[in-house]
């Protein structure tokens, strides 16, 4: 008996993915190496895929590798990607890499975010940003976003709070787009509550938005970078990034050195 994609759901998976990332059969085709007709097939359920063909599809689609292996079951087949626990003995290089990465951002703040914010390691510097927080915002699993915009959180400190937390939340709309997921939309709708209208004010540089944190040394200026595992195999490590905060200008430098000899000084 020939099983169809009807009953796996991959060709009903193939178009909500193809309408997602807006391209027509005949351009994923093409990027796949396959035939629109024979894409044609696979979607309306009169081809059952093979794995590779699967594999080259969900490639060519950019989706994520959990995303991949949840095509490949709608497929009918195993997973390809790994999941390994982030204490896993299989990720403690990477765990090893990452503490070094943290120390060496030392005197400015970084952490280590999973899925929808939560973080997984942080270096000392990050206290600035738990300065006033509520201890249930400070409880482990600790969430970076909640943390920045909740209003027990930081939100109460950045001094530009509505055009800064509507980067946020731009930055995760889009994460969204790629990626749609209910439980993100709703998560996103949480964090958005917490943040106000505002236009685009002076402070707008276009490619960053500075976050202005007020801190008992004073106004603080950082900006954001983002560093994400490119070639991971592995679907924890995958979605793993690293936000880093650097200075935008030097008094905010001054002020991270200063407080780090604070630190190490008691």
């Amino acid at each position: 008996m020939t099983i169809t994609t009807e009953r796996t759901g991959v060709g009903a998976e193939l178009r909500r993915w193809r309408r997602v990332r807006r391209i027509s059969q005949l351009e994923l085709a093409v990027l796949a190496g396959t035939t629109q007709r024979h894409l044609s097939f696979i979607e309306s359920g009169r081809s059952q895929p093979g794995r590779a063909i699967v594999i080259r599809l969900a490639e060519s689609l950019r989706l994520s590798l959990r995303e991949r292996n949840g095509l490949l079951a709608a497929a009918g087949y195993a997973p390809v990607f790994s999941e390994s626990g982030f204490d896993e003995e299989a990720l403690r290089p990477v765990r090893t890499a990452l503490e070094q990465i943290l120390y060496g951002h030392l005197p400015y703040p970084a952490f280590v975010v999973g899925p929808h914010g939560r973080v997984v390691a942080a270096n000392d510097a990050v206290e600035v940003f738990t300065e006033g927080a509520s201890p249930e915002l400070l409880t482990p699993p600790v969430n970076m976003f909640r943390l920045m915009l909740h209003p027990d959180g930081m939100a109460p400190r950045v001094r530009n709070f509505a055009e800064w937390g509507r980067h946020v939340i731009q930055g995760l709309n889009a994460r969204a787009h790629r990626s749609p997921d209910p439980r993100l939309d709703e998560f996103v709708a949480e964090l958005a509550g917490y943040v106000p209208d505002a236009p685009v004010g002076p402070d707008h540089l276009g490619f960053a938005v500075p976050m202005r944190l007020a801190s008992v040394d004073g106004e603080l200026r950082l900006i954001t970078t983002l560093t994400s595992f490119a070639t991971a195999t592995d679907v924890t490590l995958a979605e793993l990034h690293l936000e880093a905060f650097l200075p935008a200008d030097q008094a905010t430098a001054d002020l991270l050195r200063l407080r780090a000899e604070r630190r190490a000084a008691t």
